[in-house]
């Protein structure tokens, strides 16, 4: 089904995708049980099969769809968020303006704070509607700070009581004279906090790119990432090729250029609807080939921005370049790794590319843990299958748990891989339980820090540095508890509790 820009709500992952947030088992089951299929239900339709969760009794912590979607849009430049909200929510933004000032540090910008506001839903908007608050608050955002864009996002309370923030928001405009563009991100809509992407790429493309046709850029890339540093202006460089940064710190004029581009590529499949709605909507072309990690993946990524781009004449020079140059230290950090074994917990696509670097940089891994796991991407294109991709290259997985970050379910599956290192992306949950276990940990928050050849060199030199300090997690795990009886804490299967439950 295409992406529907008609609406003003994007319709969540669960529904478009299948996502499920729980299973355990072996990767190469979990491929063929989803079988990369589009959407997941009764009936999922001729040759297609259901992705059956699991299900785990209660849920001990989560992330928020809001959170990603509000984070996302403060940091575009010349903007102003408005929370619709109770004030609760707006704590998500002491994370933003770190993130903000990371990403300044990264990529050499003057560091700002970020402008956001919430209109502090209080009982009385509770009973008796805060259309009249927020449009209030919409005025007052824009004469404090002038800003060029205003958004607006809903949050659970005001998707409860039904306020028409649709509405007020189209009235604002026209006074305005400004684009003030909804997000419609209530928690509970979704059983997993990605459907955030989804939402603010959503607004971005229904108000943001413009539907007037630009002139083409034959040099542009598109390059739709999760932030951090620009690692793939010095991979696709050498082609002729200007890269166009997308998420991770916009500017609206970078948004506008969207629809101009050769090509888009995405670094994380989480982030494919706003690469598939431009493909759909204003032709241009998504990159398909699996994610750059590792060698051989980067080799055919190249191949296939080049073959869309129209140089592939240029593109096994830069190849053959790239793999001589990295190959006397990757042999090193092979050499130096050898025998160790990794633990990767991450998000989906992410989850599997940092596995591929870590095989190839000679790591075992035999244990991962993924947030969320979805059937399909919004292309329906089997060259998106990250997971049978890695399986295919690299061999199975034995142990492969899909929790939606879970402390309880996290504690088995480190208790069950028993590692050398810990390698993941939320390191709130799986860096601390990992750190009390004894177990050194490597935090990665960007993921472009594993991508290409130099991404290969940039993990292996990572986890060479954190080796040497298990002395310190030892301490740490000596002078640690946990808040779990004793049978939990000898526990090695993530979904016990599941299993029991079913027994029953």
């Amino acid at each position: 089904m295409p992406i529907n820009l008609r609406t003003p709500q994007a319709e969540t992952r669960d529904q478009r995708l299948g996502t499920i947030t729980q299973w355990d088992g072996r990767a190469s089951q979990l491929a063929k049980d989803s079988a990369f299929t589009f959407g997941c239900g009764r009936d999922c339709g001729p040759g297609g099969k259901r992705l059956c969760e699991l299900n785990s009794p209660y849920s001990q912590a989560s992330m928020c769809a809001e959170q990603i979607a509000v984070t996302n849009a403060t940091i575009i430049k010349d903007t102003v968020v408005i929370q619709h909200s109770p004030i609760g929510c707006a704590s998500s933004q002491s994370f933003t303006s770190r993130y903000s000032r990371d990403l300044a540090a990264r990529r050499g910008w003057k560091p700002e704070d970020p402008k956001s506001i919430c209109t502090n839903l209080g009982e009385q908007d509770m009973v008796f509607g805060g259309v009249d608050r927020l449009a209030e608050t919409i005025r007052d955002a824009y004469q404090r700070h002038k800003p060029r864009v205003i958004f607006v996002a809903t949050s659970c309370a005001t998707g409860i009581i039904g306020d028409d923030v649709d509405g007020t928001v189209r009235q604002l405009e026209d006074e305005l004279g400004i684009p003030v563009v909804a997000l419609h991100c209530e928690g509970f809509k979704s059983r997993h906090w990605s459907s955030g992407w989804d939402v603010i790429e959503h607004g971005i493309l229904r108000r943001l790119v413009p539907d007037w046709t630009h002139e083409k850029n034959p040099d542009l890339l598109n390059v739709i990432h999760l932030g951090g540093p620009d690692v793939f202006t010095p991979l696709v460089g050498p082609l002729g090729l200007k890269v166009n940064l997308i998420m991770g710190g916009n500017s609206l004029e970078r948004l506008a250029d969207l629809s101009t581009a050769a090509a888009t590529v995405t670094m994380c499949f989480v982030l494919s609807y706003l690469a598939t709605g431009l493909e759909q909507e204003y032709g241009v072309p998504e990159i398909r080939a699996p994610l750059p990690y590792g060698q051989d993946a980067t080799d055919n990524w190249l191949r296939d921005i080049a073959r869309v781009t129209g140089r592939t004449h240029l593109v096994e020079a830069v190849i053959a370049s790239e793999r001589a140059r990295i190959a006397p230290e990757l042999e090193r950090l092979r050499g130096l790794l050898k025998g160790k074994k990794g633990f990767v917990a991450a998000g989906a696509a992410f989850a599997h590319g940092l596995i591929a670097d870590l095989r190839e940089l000679g790591v075992t891994v035999d244990d991962a843990y993924s947030f969320h796991h979805d059937p399909s991407t919004d292309s329906r294109d089997p060259e998106q299958d990250s997971l049978g991709h890695l399986i295919q290259a690299t061999g199975d997985i034995e142990n492969f748990t899909v929790s939606p970050d879970q402390h309880f379910q996290t504690h088995a599956a480190l208790k069950r891989s028993n590692p050398d290192f810990v390698i993941c992306r939320h390191s709130g949950t799986t860096a601390t339980l990992a750190g009390r276990l004894g177990i050194p940990v490597l935090p990665i928050f960007y993921s472009n820090d594993g991508l290409g050849y130099e991404g290969l060199l940039t993990i292996g030199r990572a986890i060479l540095r954190v080796l040497p300090r298990r002395r310190f997690y030892e301490d740490v795990a000596a002078h640690s508890s946990f808040p779990y009886q004793k049978w939990w804490l000898e526990e090695t299967n993530p979904y016990a509790l599941d299993t029991a439950e079913a027994a029953e």
